[in-house]
């Protein structure tokens, strides 16, 4: 016995977002004959507009290619929808996300201290431990505490944390210029960028255009 169908609703389409939510908060698209409009706006599997149609049409359309109609735009008015594989599509979307989460680190932001008299060896070894925590995708706060005379001169902290930043040059990103706020100067620095890289590739051909400074000739007194 054939059961005759349904008419489809002709009323304004209630605004329900991007996805409806079951019971449990899940949320899922409309696809085939869940999508109870009307009339829809067609994009085929290709990615083409076929335009304006009966909703019938378009799922008879979708079937007759082995594919389904899935609502991608439901707030549109009327709801555009795409002829795809949805099982494919959503097969994939989960494998994206899979690796997504896989990859996915949390980054965090490690602190490295220095004071105004760190000797050479200390510096070096501070340095090799930034750039393993960059390389992990981490940021690091360079911090300087001045201490005692320190605060004297002041001028030899900053030389020091702007020669730690030129020693790690392309290798890393200033997220925050060096700033002294009383006795302490800190900066914060991050994995490089494409723009960091480029600025740090310029500054280096920059240097090496400069032409060097002449020495003075003999027989002749420096000007004062």
């Amino acid at each position: 016995m054939a059961f005759p169908l349904k008419p489809l609703p002709t009323g304004p389409r209630p605004n329900n977002g991007p996805a409806q939510r079951d019971q449990k908060g899940a949320s899922f698209t409309r696809t085939n004959y869940k999508i109870r409009v009307p009339e829809v706006r067609v994009v085929d599997a290709a990615g083409k507009m076929l335009g304006l149609m009966p909703t019938r049409k378009a799922q008879a359309l979708a079937e007759s290619l082995g594919l389904d109609l899935v609502e991608i735009t439901p707030n549109a008015q009327p709801p555009i929808c795409k002829i795809m594989d949805y099982g494919k599509f959503r097969y994939q979307e989960s494998i994206k996300q899979k690796e997504a989460r896989k990859n996915a680190k949390a980054t965090q932001v490690k602190e490295i201290k220095f004071h105004a008299g760190t000797d050479v060896g200390d510096v070096d070894r501070k340095v090799k431990d930034i750039l393993g925590f960059i390389a992990q995708g981490n940021k690091v706060k360079v911090s300087l505490k001045f201490r005692g005379r320190e605060n004297a001169h002041k001028e030899l902290g900053i030389d020091l944390i702007n020669r730690i930043i030129e020693t790690c040059g392309e290798k890393i990103a200033v997220e925050q210029e060096p700033k002294l706020l009383g006795r302490d100067l800190s900066c914060l620095i991050g994995p490089p960028n494409a723009k960091s890289i480029k600025a740090a590739q310029a500054k280096k051909k920059a240097l090496e255009e400069a032409p060097a400074a002449e020495p003075p000739k003999p027989g002749l007194a420096p000007t004062r």
